[in-house]
């Protein structure tokens, strides 16, 4: 067992014990136990088969491939529009955990079959997404905002254009423009921490939350 995962999970006050079985469930496979992105991370052959993690509402193993898996029993959620390729099986519980042993360890086994077989997941290119009309609109009128949208990373800019495209109404489209137009200048994606509280940047953790409830008190 890998030391900086005992210390991960002893320093834990919320899901302790179901990551705890997660863990005994993927070593029962055979894969091998590493720490990366600071959380416990399960390989075989130096390829990224799962991962554990914990949330404020749920904790989750997630397969770096599960976007190749049959997902039999249709469990598996697309954390956000611009994961195209991991997919996570989320427990609020372990009773949960316990309940679906049997389908977590054939899913890990199919995982580990895929990533055998050398598949890959085909992911589309920044390229290969829209841009609304009214986003080029928006250029045209800021040209220092399409400057700032264009230095975005990759990812980044995948985020938005989903988020963008992700209604069919312009009114609502330009909506979303104007509300993320100081991140994007910001050079923030969608979803990354901005109030500096988080404790897994770039990524938000919900720690914006302590300054609303603060600003309720003044």
């Amino acid at each position: 067992m890998n030391q900086e995962v005992n210390k991960y999970l002893n320093s834990l006050k919320k899901w302790k014990e179901e990551l705890t079985k997660l863990r005994e469930i993927i070593l029962e496979s055979g894969l091998n136990e590493e720490f990366k992105w600071m959380h416990p991370c399960y390989t075989d052959n130096g390829k990224n088969i799962v991962l554990i993690h914990e949330f404020k509402d749920y904790c989750a193993i997630l397969f770096h491939k599960g976007a190749l898996l049959k997902d039999s029993e249709n469990i598996l959620i697309q954390q956000t529009e611009n994961v195209q390729s991991a997919r996570q099986i989320r427990f609020t519980d372990l009773p949960e955990i316990f309940e679906l042993e049997p389908i977590i360890k054939q899913y890990i086994n199919e995982a580990i079959g895929i990533e055998k077989s050398g598949i890959n997941v085909i992911k589309k290119k920044t390229s290969d997404f829209e841009i609304p009309k009214e986003l080029e609109q928006i250029f045209e009128e800021n040209p220092d905002f399409e400057i700032a949208f264009t230095n975005l990373t990759a990812g980044r800019k995948r985020g938005y254009l989903l988020h963008f495209n992700n209604t069919k109404q312009s009114k609502t489209k330009i909506s979303r423009i104007e509300k993320n137009m100081e991140r994007i200048k910001d050079g923030y994606g969608l979803n990354d921490c901005t109030c500096g509280l988080s404790k897994r940047k770039p990524n938000c953790d919900g720690s914006h939350k302590q300054l609303e409830t603060e600003k309720n008190y003044d």
